[in-house]
């Protein structure tokens, strides 16, 4: 039997600038857009804006799919899917200080100098470049880190 996980991330965009979190709790520490785990039976989109209100307090529409980010661990039967978003379309305050980590506007030229997990820094340009990505990688559970990285844009 095949474990599945299921999250979403979603990008907001305003201007030159994203909507990014300052995470510094548990093992998953850097900046990183909202996002979070998809709860059952709840869809995948639905999960998306549920996520951004929560850790940011914005109300997103108009959301575009963007493309899959997942793990496969073929020893341990598992693929982790992470469904993203981008939008420019919201409205609402943000929170000041979320359990997630506090949100800011950074500028899309600036991020690259920010602490980024591999995984969001991956994908960070896909978002604003024209159609859908794929990105598959292959979890090495013998070193416990990434194994072969498969990049497609389509």
């Amino acid at each position: 039997m095949i474990n599945y996980k299921i999250w979403t991330l979603c990008m907001v965009q305003r201007g030159d600038e994203v909507l990014l979190l300052d995470r510094q709790h548990d093992h998953f520490k850097g900046f990183i857009p909202p996002g979070g785990k998809v709860g059952f039976p709840e869809s995948i989109t639905a999960a998306a804006i549920r996520e951004v209100k929560e850790e940011t307090g914005l109300d997103v529409h108009s959301l575009v799919y963007k493309g899959l980010y997942e793990y496969v661990n073929t020893t341990k039967k598992a693929r982790y899917m992470i469904f993203n978003y981008l939008t420019t379309d919201f409205s609402g305050t943000l929170i000041e200080d979320s359990v997630e980590g506090k949100a800011m506007w950074v500028k899309i030229a600036d991020v690259e100098k920010l602490p980024m997990q591999t995984s969001i820094r991956r994908r960070f340009p896909l978002f604003f470049e024209e159609g859908t990505f794929e990105i598959q990688v292959e979890w090495n559970e013998e070193e416990n880190c990434e194994g072969a990285v498969h990049i497609r844009c389509i």
